[in-house]
């Protein structure tokens, strides 16, 4: 097949090299990065009509969206509309990303379990329910904000702050102009993905993701520092609980909101003494939880992702490696906080045959400048890890680590600590 990957990060690289690694299709991506050159061909036409032309030129069989933006912009109702298979949400679908208010209305509308919360636009509305609450309470802006619209605050008078930032346009500009204000759950998070094609689905190993930036997760909130599967910390019957009262009901009911659900479910889970309580919903895979997932998938990616494009997931008998993956962040020295001076990216020659069997880098905020690999985003790289427990996945993840060198680079040291307690 011809496949065209949108998207610029580690989440589409990996995409790619696990359809690369078939050895049996062509890969192009929209825009890609300095290192997808090497799996396939970078192309830049960032204008969505003329891509699906270029698309229909150029035999695409299947087009896979990576990032949240093109989703909610309607890239997938166009390609439609042209007749080309595409995998991922429509823009009504999508809604369940690009709009908290949305989302956590779907949530209650059908029953799914979730947080105790208000939505509103009225600063005061917000600010009384604040007094209502038991701390920490957590503040949310409406729209896109790349994975950082998300406050929890340990004072009332810091949620008040957060809703007034908020609403104002101070925080987050449109994105906020809506809030919503929800009871902070005390359990361990979970990260499940159900690949859809509106009324059948797959779930992926559930991972872990390590959204703060320093160890023992400390500091400010990030796009996603490391994270690891399959979690021991869920069993199979959260699963079956996350199917029945979940995955079911929602695909259910954004059929009935006329917007069937296709593409990948992203679940966020809090399970607070033993029951799954939503937190939210994506559209799309997490990053760095796509890293993993997708190496430890035995069922070819481009079928499980053409099967659901074409609404043919029931005929999939899915099959998952009997091994865990641990992916470790390698971000920028000043990362989250600012951009970092471009930096090159040396990789020494790996000779330990264990090492090169067992583990690879998926390549995120990367730029070729003057033929060399720069680190030019806050996110630069994941290094990846297999084993057949998670102690040796991760130990082969820090020890590839080991092997990268550009100036400034930084990462946590604790990844995986959840299941190595």
């Amino acid at each position: 097949m011809n496949i065209l990957i949108l998207g610029s990060g580690g989440r589409e690289y990996s995409i790619g090299l696990a359809i690369y690694k078939e050895n049996a299709h062509n890969l192009y991506f929209m825009p890609g990065n300095g290192a997808t050159d090497k799996l396939g061909t970078n192309i830049n036409i960032k204008d969505y009509n003329q891509l699906a032309v270029w698309a229909k030129d150029n035999s695409i069989d299947l087009t896979i969206v990576g990032p949240e933006a093109p989703l909610v912009n309607g890239v997938v109702d166009i390609f439609k509309k042209n007749d080309l298979t595409i995998f991922g949400p429509s823009a009504a679908a999508a809604r369940l990303e690009g709009s908290k208010v949305y989302m956590k209305n779907i949530l209650k509308k059908y029953n799914i379990p979730t947080a105790a919360f208000i939505e509103t636009s009225n600063e005061k509305e917000a600010h009384d329910f604040i007094e209502t609450m038991n701390l920490p309470i957590v503040v949310k802006a409406d729209g896109l904000c790349a994975g950082k619209g998300v406050i929890i605050a340990q004072s009332k008078d810091e949620a008040k702050i957060a809703v007034s930032d908020m609403l104002s346009g101070a925080s987050f500009g449109d994105a906020g102009a809506s809030v919503v204000v929800e009871e902070y759950l005390d359990g361990y998070e979970l990260s499940v993905f159900a690949i859809c094609d509106g009324e059948n689905y797959k779930v992926l190993p559930a991972a872990q993701d390590h959204k703060r930036v320093g160890d023992g997760d400390t500091g400010p909130n990030t796009g996603g520092m490391g994270a690891y599967a399959p979690t021991p910390l869920v069993n199979d019957e959260i699963y079956k609980k996350i199917e029945e009262r979940v995955i079911k009901p929602t695909l259910k009911g954004m059929q009935n909101e006329g917007a069937p659900f296709e593409g990948v479910l992203f679940i966020g889970v809090m399970v607070v003494k033993g029951e799954p309580i939503i937190l939210e919903y994506n559209v799309r895979f997490g990053d760095p939880e796509c890293e993993i997932l997708m190496p430890l998938l035995a069922t070819p990616v481009s079928e499980l992702f053409y099967k659901g494009a074409t609404k043919q997931l029931d005929k999939l008998d899915i099959k998952i490696k009997n091994e865990f993956g641990v992916g470790v962040v390698m971000a920028s020295g000043n990362y989250p906080y600012g951009s970092s001076t471009p930096a090159e990216i040396i990789v020494d020659r790996i000779v330990d045959n264990d090492l090169l069997e067992n583990s690879h880098i998926s390549y995120a905020g990367v730029e070729k400048i003057d033929g060399k690999l720069m680190a030019t985003g806050g996110r630069v790289l994941v290094c990846v890890g297999f084993g057949k427990s998670i102690k040796e996945a991760r130990d082969r993840a820090y020890a590839l680590c080991g092997q990268v060198h550009f100036a400034g680079k930084k990462c946590r040291s604790d990844i995986a600590y959840q299941a190595l307690k």
